[in-house]
C-alpha cells in the first residue's frame, strides 16, 4: 500500500510538473553527473496575464510593460554532499549586456536586470559572460510565486522587532503594501511575505520615530535571504510527498522553466534536501558599491577584488573566461581576477559606504551582519 501511494503520488507529482511552462535554454551549461551545478533563480516584474485585482495591488502591464529581473540569485546545488548556497547579484549591478535582440532600444552598457527583457537567455548569457559563472538551469518565477508557495507551506515563522513597512519617502506612498504592526515571532501569509521581500523603501518604528534602511535594495537581497531561510525552516518541519504536490498545485502557474529541469530532478532534490535548514544555507551577495554614471543613472558597481574572491569562494574554484567584465561608472572595464588560492580563503565580510547620490552598501550579507532591524526566521 505504501508503494502504490507513493507511487500514485509521483505520478501526480509528474502531472502538475507537466503543466510548468518550460522553453528550451540555448544558453545553458550541462553539468556533469552528480556534480555541483548552478540554477539561476529569477523573480520577475512582468505584468501580463494579471487580473483586474493583481493589477491594483502591482500596477498593470500597461502601466509597466515589458518584464525585468526583479530579483536574480544564483543557486548551488552539490548533490553528493547535500549542501546549497546562494548568490545574490544586486538588479541595478552595471555591466555590458549580453544576447540582445538588435531591436531591444536598450543600450549595452546596462543594468543586469535589463537583460531579462529579451528572455533569460540573454540574461544567463550576460552573467556567465561577466561574471564566468556557469548556469545549467533557470526558474522564472513571477509576483505570486512566492506568495503562493507560502501559503500552501501554511506561513512562515519570523521574528519582528519593530513594526515595519514599506514607505517611499519621495512620493508618500507604501509601494510593495508592507505593513506590519505586530512585533515578536508570529506566522506571515504569503501576502506578507511578498510584501517584505519586494520592499526597496523599508522603514521600522523605534522611540516612536520611523528610520529606513538605507541599503535600498542590498537590504532587500538580504531580507530576501531571510525569508527563504525561513520557507526552508517550515518545509523542513512539515515535509511530505503530499505536501510537496500541494506546493506546486498552488503555484505551477506562478513559474516558467528551462525544459531540462525535469520532475525527477526536482522530486529527487526534494528528497534529499527534506532535512536541509534555512541556517545551512550560506547566502552571499555579489559585492558592489552605489555609483551614478554620467547619464544620471544610479547603478551598482562591482568591487573587482572583493568579487573575485566571493565568486571564487561561490564556486569552490576559479570562474570560468570573462568575455564582457562589470563595468565601473564611465563604462570603463573592471578586472576579475581569480585569486591565488580559491578554496581555503573566504573573503572577509565587509560592509563599506562610499559617497554618491544614493545610500552605498556592499556586503557579503554573512549571518552575523545582519541588521538588528531586520526580520529572521523564529
Amino acid at each position: 500500500m505504501v508503494l502504490v501511494v507513493a507511487g500514485l503520488g509521483y505520478g501526480y507529482f509528474r502531472y502538475q510538473w507537466s503543466k510548468v511552462v518550460s522553453r528550451p535554454c540555448t544558453t545553458c551549461v550541462a553539468a556533469a553527473n552528480g556534480a555541483p551545478y548552478n540554477v539561476l533563480l529569477i523573480g520577475s516584474d512582468s505584468r501580463a496575464g494579471e487580473t483586474a485585482a493583481e493589477a491594483q495591488q502591482f500596477g498593470s502591464a500597461a502601466s509597466t510593460a515589458g518584464q525585468r529581473s526583479d530579483t536574480i540569485k544564483i543557486i548551488r546545488v552539490d548533490p553528493s554532499t547535500g549542501t546549497a548556497s546562494s548568490l545574490s547579484i544586486p538588479r541595478d549591478t552595471y555591466v555590458t549586456l549580453s544576447d540582445m535582440a538588435a531591436n531591444s532600444g536598450l543600450s549595452s552598457d546596462n543594468k543586469i536586470n535589463a537583460a531579462f527583457g529579451n528572455g533569460p537567455d540573454a540574461l544567463i548569457q550576460t552573467i556567465q559572460n561577466t561574471f564566468g559563472i556557469p548556469i545549467s538551469h533557470y526558474i522564472v518565477i513571477n509576483f505570486f510565486g512566492l506568495q503562493d508557495a507560502v501559503n500552501a507551506l501554511g506561513g512562515i515563522s519570523m521574528n519582528i522587532p519593530y513594526p515595519i513597512r514599506d514607505h517611499n519617502q519621495g512620493t508618500g506612498v507604501n509601494e510593495s503594501g508592507l505593513d506590519i504592526t505586530t512585533t515578536g515571532c508570529q506566522v506571515l501569509s504569503g501576502a506578507e511575505a511578498l510584501a517584505l521581500s519586494r520592499s526597496r523603501y523599508f522603514e521600522y518604528l523605534k522611540g516612536g520615530e520611523w528610520y529606513q534602511d538605507p541599503s535600498s535594495d542590498i537590504g532587500r537581497i538580504t531580507r530576501q535571504n531571510l525569508i527563504i531561510a525561513a520557507a526552508l525552516d517550515k518545509a523542513k518541519s512539515t515535509f511530505n510527498p503530499l505536501q510537496l504536490n500541494s506546493l506546486l498545485t498552488s503555484s505551477v502557474h506562478d513559474f516558467s522553466k528551462d525544459n531540462g529541469l525535469s520532475a525527477t530532478d526536482l522530486f529527487s532534490l526534494a528528497e534529499r534536501y527534506h532535512a536541509f535548514s534555512g541556517s545551512q544555507l550560506q547566502a552571499y551577495t555579489l559585492p558592489t558599491v552605489g555609483e551614478q554614471t554620467s547619464g544620471g543613472s544610479d547603478v551598482e558597481v562591482v568591487q573587482p577584488e572583493e568579487a573575485s574572491a566571493l565568486i571564487a569562494q561561490f564556486l569552490g574554484g576559479p570562474f570560468g573566461t570573462i568575455v564582457t567584465p562589470p563595468l565601473d561608472a564611465y563604462g570603463n572595464a573592471l578586472a576579475l581576477t581569480p585569486p591565488p588560492t580559491t578554496t581555503t580563503v573566504a573573503p572577509a565580510p565587509t560592509t563599506t559606504t562610499k559617497a554618491s547620490s544614493k545610500a552605498a552598501t556592499t556586503t557579503t550579507a554573512p549571518a552575523s551582519d545582519i541588521p538588528s532591524f531586520d526580520p529572521t526566521a523564529c
